[in-house]
């Protein structure tokens, strides 16, 4: 999504909504919504252990896949919670969003683990992004139970906030040397050239 970054994320939002949906959001958010945010203390110790085992460029080359997966699985989930698609990602999560990784740079355990520090200033404008985000939740949720849908502005808000948490995990992850850029993208998502 950054001109120049290595991740990519996007997410498509569903046209219309099954109103039941909004209440089973909130119980499973209250229930497991914290578990895909485990992923920020997880990433940089896995990456740490990880490079110490194979080396940096095996750890890039063979472990890219694995993490952008779970990578990918904790967005889907996040992507349902913030109701851009009604299906819970528990099987194909690719369905669901679109996370590209060009792996790069030479990850050290020293660096993995040191990310966990580095990603703070970007953890607590993102977590300040959620709040007004759960907020924007419950006009988007009013929206769905009123209307079937909500408005793409509030859509483009929360796609912008995920793409700031994917890019952060990928960081966080060590598959990639530039420290994730402090910018909510939220205007119209770039469509494929025909």
């Amino acid at each position: 999504m950054s001109n120049g970054y290595p991740v990519t994320f996007d997410v498509p939002l569903q046209k219309e909504f099954d109103r039941a949906h909004v209440l089973l959001r909130v119980v499973v958010f209250w229930l497991v919504g914290w578990v895909p945010g485990l992923l920020y203390y997880v990433l940089p110790a896995v990456a740490a252990l990880w490079v110490s085992q194979k080396g940096p460029q095996r750890f890039l080359q063979e472990d890219t896949p694995k993490l952008t997966s779970w990578i990918r699985m904790a967005m889907a989930f996040y992507a349902y919670l913030f109701m851009f698609t009604d299906k819970l990602p528990l099987e194909r999560p690719e369905e669901v969003v679109t996370l590209e990784v060009q792996p790069g740079g030479n990850p050290s355990v020293g660096s993995a683990l040191l990310r966990f520090f580095l990603a703070i200033p970007s953890a607590w404008v993102l977590g300040i992004l959620y709040l007004v985000a759960y907020v924007m939740w419950i006009v988007a949720a009013i929206q769905v139970l009123t209307q079937g849908s909500f408005s793409e502005g509030i859509a483009s808000f929360f796609r912008g906030v995920l793409a700031w948490q994917a890019r952060l995990f990928v960081y966080l992850g060590s598959l990639v040397e530039p420290y994730p850029p402090f910018a909510l993208e939220t205007g119209p998502r770039p469509t494929a050239a025909a």
